[in-house]
């Protein structure tokens, strides 16, 4: 586990620092202005900014004058149900996730952000608040690989009203989860209109459509309920191709009334592309 961190922290550190940093900076902005001193009045100076009480002590106008905050608050929502753990190619979902939360978590710290965790299964697993540091980000990491919950269906609706109830200034959440979950998309268009809010699918190709390998017994990781399935049978993989389908309609028709940005990310494709388009597009909105 501690040389997959180690190798996860070398990549991290590389693609933020390298890929990431300047994107990272010009996509996110900070979440408002800092109060920096007082000056008096000047023509033009905006008149709202007046403040009375020192401009009755000093018999003159005075205004409050302001710095752009630029820290932010991050949080990145990991997935850490049953059904994050497969993987038909060479990761698994929750290895991918740990990579992009890596990759997250040092372009933030690069950025001066305060970054933190919330892992969550059936029920919220882990938090970490959010906090500066290299110790803090490296155990993030871990944590997200390492941490397995003792129950192992999914509660996206519980973990945004976690996050909502817990993280009381705005912040800018990333959720990555495969988003396989019912009755959740009102309870994540209420965080979206709290906090920023990005989601990022991580997606396994089966999982999208069935190959033909003959009968096959499946195992639901969240429940442990076994069902053989003769995946050669056609009708069973366009049911099944369809149901997704409806799915993840669903699933984009949510996101977009909600004006929530988001990318899907599969376990056998490189997702930095993906990032990249995602930070473009965020920097070309705040241009």
């Amino acid at each position: 586990m501690m040389r997959k961190v180690h190798h996860l922290e070398i990549k991290a550190r590389r693609l933020s620092r390298e890929s990431f940093s300047g994107e990272y900076h010009a996509s996110f902005k900070g979440q408002g202005l800092d109060f920096e001193d007082f000056r008096e009045y000047q023509h033009g100076d905006e008149i709202r900014f007046i403040d009375w009480n020192v401009t009755a002590r000093m018999n003159t106008p005075f205004i409050r004058t302001f710095r752009e905050e630029r820290e932010l608050t991050v949080l990145l929502a990991v997935d850490i149900s049953g059904s994050f753990d497969f993987g038909s190619q060479h990761f698994s979902k929750r290895e991918v996730a740990a990579e992009i939360a890596a990759v997250l978590a040092f372009s933030a710290k690069h950025n001066g952000d305060k970054v933190g965790l919330l892992l969550f299964a059936e029920e919220p697993v882990l938090y970490l608040p959010p906090a500066k540091g290299s110790r803090h980000t490296l155990r993030m990491i871990r944590e997200v690989l390492a941490t397995h919950p003792a129950k192992k269906s999914t509660n996206i609706a519980g973990a945004c009203d976690f996050i909502n109830r817990t993280i009381k200034r705005k912040a800018l959440v990333f959720m990555l989860s495969d988003f396989v979950d019912n009755d959740f998309h009102k309870k994540l268009g209420t965080l979206s209109q709290k906090h920023e809010t990005i989601a990022i699918r991580i997606f396994d190709p089966v999982e999208e459509e069935l190959p033909d390998v003959g009968k096959v017994n499946l195992t639901d990781p969240e429940t442990g309920q076994e069902t053989m399935v003769n995946t050669s049978n056609a009708n069973v993989r366009i049911a099944y191709k369809k149901l997704n389908k409806r799915r993840l309609e669903g699933l984009q028709k949510a996101l977009a009334k909600y004006k929530i940005d988001h990318v899907d990310a599969a376990t056998d494709a490189d997702y930095l592309p993906l990032l990249h388009q995602l930070f473009k597009t965020r920097s070309s909105k705040h241009a």
